[in-house]
């Protein structure tokens, strides 16, 4: 199984817009495909008040593939999304 961190930094003035766009265009793109496990959001605290995370699981990388393709490794935008971040990144696991 992989896990999939992917984390955003986003503009403050933008944060009731990304938090409405993120919980339907970004989990629904995650929860839509059909070999998604699972989609968690984290939300920021006072230590980091404009990033966010989504945590997904994959059984396994073609999986991954088949969502986001080949260079899976590299953090994926939906449409319309690009313009609340300020940076990205994603980062992998293998549970085993």
């Amino acid at each position: 199984m992989i896990i999939r961190i992917f984390r955003v930094q986003i503009y403050p003035e933008l944060r009731a817009d990304f938090e409405r766009d993120f919980n339907t265009i970004s989990v629904e793109a995650v929860k839509s495909h059909k070999t998604s496990l699972s989609c968690e959001i984290g939300y920021p605290t006072r230590w980091n008040p404009d990033e966010y995370t989504m945590i997904t699981k994959w059984e396994k990388e073609e999986d991954l593939v088949a969502f986001v393709g080949e260079n899976w490794n590299v953090s994926v935008i939906p449409d319309g999304m690009g313009k609340y971040a300020k940076s990205h990144s994603v980062t992998h696991f293998l549970l085993k």
